[in-house]
């Protein structure tokens, strides 16, 4: 997700096409939540398989190889997907002249790793804040950056998944696709603080377009490629 104003963002003043930095506290938050992110969709992987999840299975699980591949596994497609889907917010706002940051919401993160334990898939761990004089063009051209990169993410999973022979490869390619077909979807919906809503703020036809595609993406992934569960 993308947000104008302030949000925490610095005030340094940022130009036309300026560079990309990342401060101290914007890298911990993109950490933080990449990590976070990562151990919701294992526990939700593991609670959907039918594993039990409790307080004293989780002691048993931490450090187990089915553990820790699906850490690897959430960390690679659901964590990696939403790292780039953030970063392309940010790399679109710099190109229009704005100061652009992402922040975490920390409750949030509790929040889908309280709903992972229960079967729940919740995601909302922060957005890149942005200030600076804006239209509504520009502003539509921040917001759908992030759902695009998820599909074009989605495209490049699906080789993984169309001729890897099984194992990791094959579970990472079918996460990787569903994932961020799911993620783009999502974002695109015109409701609240989602991508789609400052889409659609711009131009009909334009979120008319960008919602078909990553909508019939999403559907085609959860239809034709699912869950590796």
């Amino acid at each position: 997700m993308s947000r104008s104003g302030r949000g925490g963002a610095p005030g340094r003043p940022g130009g036309r096409g300026g560079g990309i930095s990342f401060s101290a506290r914007e890298t911990r938050d993109l950490v933080a939540a990449w990590l976070a992110l990562g151990v919701a969709f294992t526990l939700f992987l593991l609670v959907t398989s039918g594993r039990s999840v409790g307080p004293a299975d989780l002691l048993d699980l931490f450090g187990t190889d089915q553990f820790l591949t699906l850490l690897a596994l959430s960390l690679l497609t659901a964590g990696v997907g939403f790292l780039l889907h953030e970063l392309a917010h940010k790399v679109v706002a710099i190109r229009f002249g704005q100061v652009a940051e992402f922040r975490a919401d920390y409750t949030m993160l509790g929040l889908a790793i309280a709903a992972a334990l229960v079967g729940f898939l919740f995601a909302a761990p922060g957005a890149v804040y942005h200030s600076g004089r804006i239209t509504p063009r520009e502003s539509a051209g921040i917001a759908v950056a992030g759902p695009l990169t998820n599909v074009v993410l989605a495209g490049l999973f699906l080789p993984v998944f169309l001729f890897a022979d099984g194992g990791f490869l094959l579970r990472a390619g079918q996460l990787g696709v569903t994932l961020n077909a799911v993620l783009a979807g999502f974002n695109m919906i015109p409701f609240g603080p989602l991508d789609g809503r400052k889409v659609l703020r711009w131009s009909k036809i334009g979120f008319g377009l960008s919602f078909l595609l990553c909508a019939g993406v999403a559907v085609a992934s959860v239809l034709y490629v699912g869950f590796p569960i």
